[in-house]
């Protein structure tokens, strides 16, 4: 039996960032077969957009690219998550300092920047494009693509383990 992968990405509004990381990791674990033992989601550390699409450029941008994020909606990051997830991966410094303030401490070791699995760029954190132009949000899929990339080969390497009993 293989091991189960759940990954929650984690911005600030869940509009931008993290909604394209979701897209882009959903994708590339259905690509390699590993969409029924990987699970995705996204959220943010603030509620501002709470149900809300994501934002119009992301979605143009992740297009571009292939990526559908069309039907995603924006959601808070919730208690729960802290112990339904493996992996809560922020995209700043300051989204990580936020969910620490939130998590259980049992599960602070699941806290990690998404850029510790890039291979490409040596960024540790994506900016927000929100505030900026067009080429903020391609620049940030760029490096959410390195990240997830880099992340895949971890889904993988969990993938070939076995569950301990």
């Amino acid at each position: 039996m293989a091991m189960n992968t759940r990954v929650l990405f984690v911005c600030m509004g869940n509009i931008c960032r993290s909604a394209m990381a979701e897209g882009v990791f959903r994708q590339l674990t259905r690509q390699a077969g590993l969409s029924e033992i990987v699970t995705v989601d996204s959220a943010g550390t603030h509620a501002f957009h709470e149900g809300e699409a994501p934002d119009r450029r992301a979605q143009a941008t992740a297009s571009k690219r292939g990526y559908d994020i069309s039907g995603l909606r924006a959601r808070a990051v919730s208690e729960k998550d802290f112990d339904q997830f493996d992996l809560i991966l922020a995209m700043d410094w300051d989204n990580l300092g936020l969910l620490q303030q939130m998590a259980p401490k049992r599960t602070h070791h699941k806290l990690q920047l998404l850029m510790r699995f890039a291979t490409e760029h040596e960024s540790a954190t994506i900016s927000d494009p929100y505030y900026g132009n067009q080429q903020g949000f391609e620049q940030t899929l760029d490096l959410i693509e390195d990240a997830c990339a880099g992340l895949l080969e971890v889904a993988r390497r969990r993938a070939t383990q076995v569950a301990a009993a």
